[in-house]
């Protein structure tokens, strides 16, 4: 029985990013990211959860638990991408923002965590702009949840 893959946490994510110093080194382990990423189901991939900005075909779903804080509820959100690289950068923005709280997701700087991945300066001007509107989508689920 094979197991699904899965993304890695964060942590392990930063920590490999910082191993790797050639940069399509850390392009291949962006796309290796990607083939992590558990598949969108066909019922996800909606107009409504397409990410606007992207050169490539993004989606992105998200899912509260308000549970104990309906003020401040956890947000889950799944992603996919018909681009290798880009599911790979999809999978890196779950990792950081998927499971967390609404008000965490406001406080964290995605963008500067690429940043200290070493990848933003690799992203053409296109990918750049779609993962700012990842970005952005997230947060403005997470600013309209609380």
């Amino acid at each position: 029985m094979t197991q699904t893959p899965s993304i890695p946490p964060l942590a392990e994510i930063l920590e490999n990013c910082a191993f790797l110093e050639d940069w399509q080194d850390r392009m291949s382990y962006v796309i290796e990211l990607g083939r992590a990423l558990p598949p969108l189901p066909d019922a996800e991939r909606t107009a409504e959860n397409k990410v606007q900005g992207c050169a490539s075909q993004v989606w992105l779903a998200s899912h509260a638990e308000p549970m104990e804080d309906p003020t401040d509820p956890v947000l889950r959100f799944d992603g996919d991408s018909d681009a290798h690289i880009v599911r790979g950068l999809v999978a890196i923005v779950l990792a950081i923002y998927s499971g967390k709280r609404a008000s965490e997701i406001l406080a964290t700087d995605a963008l500067a965590l690429f940043s200290q991945m070493g990848l933003i300066e690799f992203l053409t001007a296109q990918r750049a702009n779609g993962l700012r509107s990842m970005v952005n989508r997230i947060k403005a689920e997470a600013a309209a949840a609380v």
